[in-house]
């Protein structure tokens, strides 16, 4: 896929970014998944921010000032600073209820401009994914199963509030040690089957291992080295060595376009230029998009502990 083709089907008239490969558009995702071709993209790798409460204005400024909102600061273990993190069960139900709709309202969008057989991977949480999940499948979309990213959260675990040293031995909720990600695919027209989806659209299946072995729906993962968070200081950002094995299975035949929605500070789009895949990167926040510019490719420059051992990043 050429940025050409890129620069001339995607930006449709907004603030943009070319790559080597892939692009990045300052735009609402809403709005730009409208206004794209219909069945005109492959894939989606993004991790939402849910109901974009958290990155409303307010909210960033509470978060700034560490004096709560949604945002909340981990309690320490081993002496370093804690990164603030969203307290989704802050939600209430009308707020959770909001989510469900937005989902519902993105993924509408998302089917129109998927083509059939292509993959969604979402990243959710123990405490929103049901409801996320079922958003997502309400609009159309086969859920496929779920990819569980093993990694020690500082999500839960905490003594009830103001009464810690009276229930010191009781935890409101169970400490988080893995991130649920999940997969689902727009249908498969009546009649095809996956190879000849594969052959139409290039997209029905997930991409296998390069040593030739399936994709698996369990991932160890370490959290975000400091060298990844030096590059680009988002408060959501995954680790390359994770993403890039999800960015890598979600191309069939390592051909296509990915698009991440909730781009952020550019992991997804690091990701797959690292292994030369074709990306688009949709963000909403000036800050962050401008952020990317200069993180993706300092991103994707990074040697990761898969990259050594297993991946060859090459198509």
């Amino acid at each position: 896929m050429t940025t050409e083709h890129l620069q001339e089907f995607f930006s449709s008239g907004y603030e943009y970014n070319l790559f080597e490969k892939s692009m990045i558009v300052h735009a609402d995702c809403l709005e730009w998944m409208n206004s794209v071709p219909q069945d005109s993209i492959h894939a989606i790798v993004t991790d939402p921010p849910y109901g974009v409460k958290e990155y409303d204005p307010d909210q960033l400024e509470k978060r700034a000032n560490g004096n709560g909102g949604v945002w909340r600061i981990p309690p320490s273990f081993d002496g370093h600073q804690r990164s603030p993190l969203p307290r989704f069960t802050a939600f209430n139900p009308r707020e959770r209820k909001q989510i469900q709709s937005y989902f519902f309202d993105w993924a509408t969008l998302v089917f129109r401009m998927l083509r059939p057989g292509g993959h969604i991977f979402l990243a959710s949480n123990v405490f929103l994914s049901q409801i996320v999940f079922t958003a997502i499948a309400n609009s159309g979309f086969e859920f496929r199963g779920q990819i569980i990213r093993l990694v020690k959260t500082l999500r839960g675990g905490d003594r009830p509030k103001n009464f810690e040293q009276d229930f010191p031995d009781v935890c409101t909720v169970p400490r988080g040690c893995h991130e649920p990600w999940g997969i689902f695919r727009k249908p498969i027209p009546d009649g095809m089957t996956v190879g000849t989806c594969l052959k139409v659209f290039q997209t029905g299946g997930l991409r296998r291992k390069p040593d030739g072995n399936p994709f698996e729906d369990v991932i160890d993962s370490e959290r975000t080295p400091q060298s990844e968070r030096k590059v680009a200081n988002h408060p959501s950002l995954k680790p390359q060595s994770f993403l890039r094995q999800l960015v890598y299975a979600s191309l069939p035949l390592g051909e296509g376009i990915i698009v991440d929605p909730f781009m952020g500070s550019g992991s997804t789009v690091a990701a797959a230029e690292a292994i030369g895949y074709s990306c688009i990167g949709i963000e909403r926040h000036h800050e962050y998009y401008l952020m990317s510019r200069n993180a993706i490719p300092a991103l994707a420059r990074l040697i990761t502990e898969e990259s050594q051992l297993s991946f060859s990043f090459s198509p």
